[in-house]
């Protein structure tokens, strides 16, 4: 299993498990079998007759109701779903930014519009009515993806190339992986170091990230290194272990930031 070393902006490396090639395949095919589903739905319940083109239809029910979903869904699910599609969640993988935590909007929609030569067969199956065509546009540029994928230093597709991302296995069990987010169910919770909201979500990010590696390496030098840094940065003094610090101070930024 391939490994790579991201810097954080703490200057910590993290160490992420890149995703199998197969893993990304059917999460990718997934999606792909997902979008055909809708796209068939759609002119089944609409038009009545999956077979019909979609020029005997009005072309602002073709964009609304048909294409932009179709279009966007990569993108929006990303979002949503913290760096995952419906496809990527079920085979347990995830972008993440080099910098080793969540990506930007910016990052998502370059790798997204970077995906135009995967967009062909809904181009050319709304537009033109040729599904041959459309799907030897998607095979080949399967095809390039693959090519690309293989050659690249970390794994990574064109989109990620560009938009600094890659996509990497997710093996933590804790929901802490899929958000920075955490419910604080203690209505009498006491914040310990108000400071964290100096912090950003990227930043946040990455010390989840760091306690989901303390958790599986058992490396707590690294765990040390980072508490430092943010005590350095916050200006706090404690002598609080640096796992527990880590986790009171994702506590605290959990319980600040939903009640904001």
């Amino acid at each position: 299993m391939s490994l790579i070393q991201i810097a954080t902006p703490f200057n910590i490396d993290i160490e992420f498990e890149v995703a199998e090639f197969h893993k990304r395949f059917f999460a990718y095919l997934i999606d792909i079998i997902l979008m055909v589903i809708y796209l068939i739905s759609m002119i089944y319940l609409f038009v009545g007759d999956y077979r019909l083109r979609f020029g005997e239809a009005s072309i602002g029910f073709v964009i609304l109701a048909v294409f932009i979903p179709l279009i966007f869904y990569t993108l929006l699910s990303e979002l949503w779903l913290n760096g995952q599609t419906v496809g990527k969640k079920i085979f347990k993988i995830k972008v993440v930014s080099l910098d080793g935590g969540e990506p930007t909007l910016s990052q998502y929609l370059l790798r997204w519009f970077l995906r135009f030569y995967e967009w062909g067969f809904i181009v050319f199956f709304l537009f033109w009515g040729n599904g041959k065509m459309g799907f030897l546009i998607l095979f080949l540029g399967g095809i390039v993806s693959i090519i690309i994928i293989s050659i690249s230093k970390r794994n990574q597709r064109l989109g990620d190339i560009v938009a600094g991302t890659v996509v990497v296995n997710t093996t933590s069990k804790f929901t802490v992986n899929d958000t920075i987010f955490m419910h604080v169910a203690d209505t009498n919770y006491k914040v310990k170091f108000p400071q964290v909201m100096r912090l950003s979500d990227r930043d946040i990010n990455t010390i989840k990230n760091v306690l989901t590696q303390v958790q599986k390496t058992n490396d707590h030098q690294m765990c040390n290194r980072v508490a430092n840094k943010v005590k350095e940065v916050l200006g706090i003094n404690t002598d609080m272990f640096a796992v527990d610090f880590l986790e009171k101070i994702m506590a605290d930024y959990n319980y600040l930031a939903t009640r904001e």
